[in-house]
């Protein structure tokens, strides 16, 4: 799903040079054919400038407000995957752990039991009745 909203936010701003690039060339275009005296003319342009300038600000105040909010919920996910990874790893050393005290347990059985049959067998071969 992380790779849709970083493609989606890279097709937004591509779009929004595109559309302010576009929008200027419309601007220059419409200016250049149609018919009006210089004064009328540079009047337009300032006009146009002015309102491509109040769009380029609010597309760029869009697309900051945007940035921010993906990398708000990028922040958000980055910590919870941190934390279900914590969680992963003390559950995996607590079964680690108990594992290593069933082995010991297990192993001290099996110390005590050869212990035991050494003993017997120590014994059955010292007593008088074997010789």
């Amino acid at each position: 799903m992380g790779e849709n909203s970083s493609s989606g936010w890279e097709f937004s701003a591509g779009f929004f040079i595109g559309g302010l690039v576009g929008g200027l060339i419309g601007v220059a275009a419409a200016l250049l054919i149609a018919p009006q005296p210089g004064q009328g003319t540079r009047a337009m342009l300032r006009e146009k400038g002015l309102e491509l300038k109040e769009r380029a600000e609010d597309l760029s105040e869009e697309a900051r407000r945007r940035a921010e909010a993906a990398s708000a919920q990028m922040r958000d996910r980055a910590h919870g995957v941190s934390e279900q990874a914590k969680l992963t790893a003390e559950e995996t050393l607590a079964q680690v752990q108990d594992a290593m005290e069933s082995g010991k347990a297990a192993a001290e059985q099996a110390k005590q039991e050869m212990l035991k049959r050494l003993e017997a067998e120590k014994n059955a071969g010292s007593s008088p009745s074997a010789n």
